[in-house]
């Protein structure tokens, strides 16, 4: 099974992600949008880092999810290498995810491919067919 794919928008960037389950899925929606920036398998992982992120539905996690993904490319130029561990679990009252993942600082050893500005919930979509989950963002470019 591939990871994901992309679809051609306007200006922006839209992709589906895939995976046997939800992690799995939102670990390579991850993926998806940090290749918009830069090839991920060039990134070195040196640095890891943990987050631990509650929301209310799934689309609000895997917005609250890529968004700090790129509140650190802002605020510490990190981009990601790989998703080490990701845990969905749900609640009562909330969804909770907790990830691992690591990277690397943006230096002269990435060839940036283009840029990232914001998640979008226009045509953000998540479901589950036939034992695969298919989660599609669109970002801003």
């Amino acid at each position: 099974m591939k990871q994901y794919e992309f679809f051609p928008h306007t200006a922006d960037a839209k992709f589906t992600a895939y995976g046997r389950t939800i992690d799995e899925a939102f670990a390579n929606a991850a993926c998806a949008m940090f290749s918009v920036m830069v090839e991920p398998k060039t990134v070195k992982p040196k640095i890891k880092k943990m987050i631990k992120i509650e929301a209310e539905d799934r689309k609000s996690l895997l917005y609250d999810w890529l968004e700090h993904l790129l509140v650190l490319l802002d605020s510490e130029n990190f981009i990601l290498a790989s998703v080490g561990r990701i845990r969905i679990v749900e609640t009562d009252s909330a969804l909770l995810l907790d990830a691992e993942f690591s990277g690397d600082t943006i230096s002269d050893d990435y060839e940036p491919q283009g840029f990232v500005k914001a998640v979008t919930y226009n045509d953000m979509d998540i479901k589950e067919k036939d034992g695969v989950w298919c989660l599609t963002v669109v970002v801003d470019r």
